[in-house]
Formats: C-alpha cells, sequence, structure tokens
C-alpha cells in the first residue's frame, strides 16, 4: 500500500529570521538589516513524494486557500505521479487542513477522479513528509551564511 501513496503537506520556510538561524558577524553598535541578519522573509510551499522518490515543489504565492490548493494539485500532482511511476491505484495522501477537506475541494477531487488516503485529525507526526520538511529547511538554513568579510 505505501509504494502507491502520494505523500504531501504544505510548509513554510523562514528565510534570514530568528528560525532561519542566520549568523553574521557584525561591529558592535550596527543596526541590522535584511541583507545583515535583521528582518525575514517566509516562503510558503507546498511538496509531495513518494516511496520511489520526491514529486514536484510549488511555491505558494500569498495567501492559500481552497482555490489556491486545486490550482496547485492540478498543476503539480499528475505531473508527479507520472514522474514517480505510480501505478492507476495510487492514493493522494493530505492532512485536515480546511482546504483540502472543503465542499469545493471534496467536488474537486471526486471530478478529478483523485482518490484520497483517509487521515486522522491533528497528526502531522503521521506524515513520514513532515521528516523531509525538517531536512530542506535545515539545507536551506545552513546554506545561509555571512562571514564578517562579505561586510
Amino acid at each position: 500500500m505505501r509504494k502507491k501513496i502520494l505523500w504531501s503537506d504544505e510548509t513554510k520556510i523562514e528565510l534570514f529570521g530568528v528560525n532561519a538561524r542566520c549568523h553574521v558577524w557584525r561591529k558592535p553598535g550596527t543596526i541590522p538589516t535584511l541583507k545583515h541578519g535583521g528582518g525575514s522573509i517566509i516562503v510558503m510551499v507546498w511538496g509531495c513524494f513518494a516511496a520511489s522518490g520526491p514529486g514536484r515543489l510549488a511555491v505558494i504565492d500569498g495567501t492559500m486557500n481552497s482555490t489556491v490548493y486545486q490550482k496547485i494539485l492540478k498543476e503539480n500532482v499528475r505531473p508527479s505521479v507520472c514522474q514517480l511511476k505510480l501505478k492507476r491505484s495510487w492514493v493522494l495522501q493530505q492532512d485536515n487542513d480546511p482546504k483540502h477537506t472543503s465542499k469545493s475541494t471534496s467536488e474537486w477531487l471526486k471530478k478529478n477522479k483523485m482518490k484520497t488516503l483517509e487521515w486522522p485529525s491533528q497528526s502531522p507526526d503521521l506524515n513520514p513528509i513532515e521528516m523531509l520538511w525538517h531536512d530542506l529547511k535545515k539545507a536551506v538554513h545552513g546554506a545561509i551564511t555571512f562571514s564578517h568579510r562579505a561586510m
């Protein structure tokens, strides 16, 4: 069964902020700027993967709602299923976020013949994509470094 599941989820990645763990060398009394360790940029992404590997990653512009979610599914799920060579009986895993379970999204999924995996509420710890998000954030934050020479 696990080989038939397309796991999916959204996450926020903070760049240059407190959670990004960006370390900057600066002279005492220097006012922080975005370029040198002040401020924050938050990028929201949707992604998916299967037992055979990672699928597509989509950057979410603006506020995520049912309409935006359906557009992301339309543009990314089938190409990911093909890329990952999932069999005809594949199933989409999504959590119980309101935009995933709204009437319009449920109808859209049915119309587009996408079966979903039943999922318990409030259980992100059960979704293996959370481990991928952790690794992605760690890699992104590890790549954001500034030296005192860059100043």
